[in-house]
């Protein structure tokens, strides 16, 4: 299953420079992760300050 961004994100892009495959990208007033490339990795919910995003 993909990792998702919640409404907690506050826009800080620190997830996206963290994506191994470039799968976070910013969206309409949060980034967003596209399902087809994440890895379910777990970097972008390493960084994220806001524990905006997860599995």
């Amino acid at each position: 299953m993909a990792y998702v961004i919640d409404d907690k994100c506050i826009s800080c892009g620190a997830c996206a420079g963290e994506c191994p495959v470039g799968a976070i990208s910013e969206g309409d007033g949060k980034y967003v992760i596209d399902e087809s490339a994440c890895v379910d990795c777990g970097s972008c919910a390493g960084v994220c300050p806001m524990e905006a995003a997860h599995a």
